[in-house]
């Protein structure tokens, strides 16, 4: 053989071996960078801020909006998150976007803090906190700021909608126990995150969580203001629980204990959502029956019930499971429950790990990792690893979608003017069928249907709309993914 054969042969064995060896690295390793969706997840709640931007801004395409929320009934309302796709600030959804978003912090700071996120979660915890410091007085509380039939028939950009900014509030007169109660929740759960932060700010979250609470409980009435966009079905039981939990968890104080054994109203349930907590409440009340509290065995039970009823092969599993894995409780932003599951299944799975625990679902037992091994499984689903080979989370992996039901994203921000026809908003953008001009990173689009299809359109909003709680939820989960051994 000659000497340049030779060589040529050296040179193809050596690239051969790197191949091999890249071969290798990605069959040994899940494809899936959870730090970069960790990043682009928090990203997203960035997009959806309201009111004057920071400095630090990482959102290119957002800019100041709505800077005059409040002021007709001369009372400052600017700030918080819009919801979703629409442009009005919603009380309950992102009050319960804010209590997830702050569990996230409190379970997962060190993991948070390897990824270099901390900081960013609790910039977007305060973002909501400073939002309802101001929404909230003695026996009342802004729950709402837009007109959403008006909104709804306007396809613009927060930053120059020009439809009206219609304020609505619960008081004695008109209470809102599940507002009132969640928002309390908020306060309390991101009060315990600043404790070591900013005892101050901390102390002025608590109190206001606390005047939240005995509004909720002394008032007690179902608020339908919200209504057809956020109706509260299940009643406001769960979330005078949810409340009571999380000002327990602030404070130590017996007396949250005491209605929590006494008078709180629990049942067993199937999901967690923004409308539905008792499973939240209940796993968390679960570490305290572990710890020796036997008064609360039947939170722990209705625990056990709750992750028993989602495990595919759990002999109690009710919940559909999509042919590619999926679950799957309804359309219309149905990852919500996917996220939300996935992060009460790492939360319970840390919980049994600490108390050295299982789960009992009749003759069979779980391990805590079966049930970490279950989120992780929902999660790489959303981010890829599913039928149609793409990920359901805006810029991230592959074949990510690109027609987000979204008005930021999808109208140019060349429009400055604030007088853009609602007429024509939606032929001029929203029936275009091409991708959006601004790129919604991190958003976790509502997802596919029951048989694992994907319709990747603005107009099919059930399966490209992005919501606050579901990427709130999903923070925790991919934090402590980041630090999961590689399989």
């Amino acid at each position: 053989m000659g000497s340049s054969l030779r060589a040529s042969m050296a040179i193809i064995m050596a690239w051969l071996a790197v191949f091999l060896g890249l071969l290798i690295a990605v069959n040994c390793h899940d494809g899936l960078d959870y730090k970069d969706a960790l990043t682009k997840s928090i990203i997203f709640l960035e997009a959806q801020r309201s009111g004057k931007l920071p400095p630090n801004n990482r959102v290119p395409w957002r800019g100041d909006s709505a800077l005059h929320d409040g002021e007709d009934i001369h009372v400052d309302l600017v700030g918080g998150y819009y919801d979703a796709g629409d442009n009005v600030k919603y009380g309950l959804p992102m009050a319960f976007t804010i209590t997830t978003l702050a569990w996230s912090a409190l379970s997962y700071e060190s993991e948070l803090k390897a990824a270099g996120e901390y900081q960013n979660v609790l910039d977007g915890i305060r973002w909501g906190t400073d939002y309802f410091l101001k929404a909230t007085r003695k026996n009342k509380l802004f729950v709402q700021v837009g007109d959403p039939v008006k909104d709804h028939e306007c396809w613009v950009r927060p930053e120059v909608m020009n439809t009206p900014r219609t304020v609505l509030m619960i008081d004695d007169h008109s209470p809102g126990t599940e507002i009132a109660a969640e928002t309390a929740a908020a306060m309390a759960a991101s009060s315990a995150v600043f404790k070591t932060v900013d005892r101050q700010y901390s102390r002025s979250l608590l109190n206001k969580a606390k005047l939240l609470f005995n509004f909720a409980k002394s008032r007690k009435g179902t608020y339908d203001g919200e209504c057809p966009f956020y109706c509260s079905y299940s009643g406001f039981n769960d979330e005078l629980l949810w409340a009571s939990t999380w000002l327990y968890l602030a404070t130590k104080n017996p007396k949250y204990m005491q209605y929590i054994k006494e008078e709180a109203i629990s049942a067993s349930v199937t999901e967690f959502s923004w409308d539905l907590k008792y499973s939240g409440a209940q796993i968390i009340l679960s570490e305290f029956f572990f710890h020796g509290d036997s008064a609360l065995a039947n939170y722990k039970n209705q625990a056990d019930s709750f992750i028993c009823s989602n495990l595919p092969d759990s002999p109690y599993h009710q919940n559909f499971i999509s042919p590619g894995g999926l679950l799957h409780l309804r359309d219309g932003a149905n990852t919500q429950y996917v996220t939300g599951i996935a992060l009460l299944f790492s939360i319970y799975s840390d919980i049994l790990g600490r108390n050295n625990q299982k789960v009992s679902c009749g003759e069979k037992q779980f391990e805590p990792t079966h049930l970490m091994a279950f989120a992780k499984q929902q999660m790489d689903y959303i981010l890829g690893k599913n039928p149609e080979g793409r990920s359901y989370m805006v810029g991230f992996g592959n074949f990510p979608p690109t027609q987000a039901h979204h008005r930021g994203a999808s109208v140019p921000c060349t429009v400055v003017d604030m007088s853009v026809s609602c007429g024509m908003s939606f032929s001029t953008w929203f029936n275009k069928d091409e991708p959006n001009p601004n790129e919604l990173t991190g958003a976790i689009l509502g997802g596919p249907n029951r048989a694992d299809k994907f319709n990747d359109k603005r107009w099919d909003s059930s399966c490209t709309e992005p919501c606050t709680y579901v990427n709130s939820q999903a923070v925790g989960v991919l934090a402590k993914l980041t630090t999961l051994p590689k399989s």
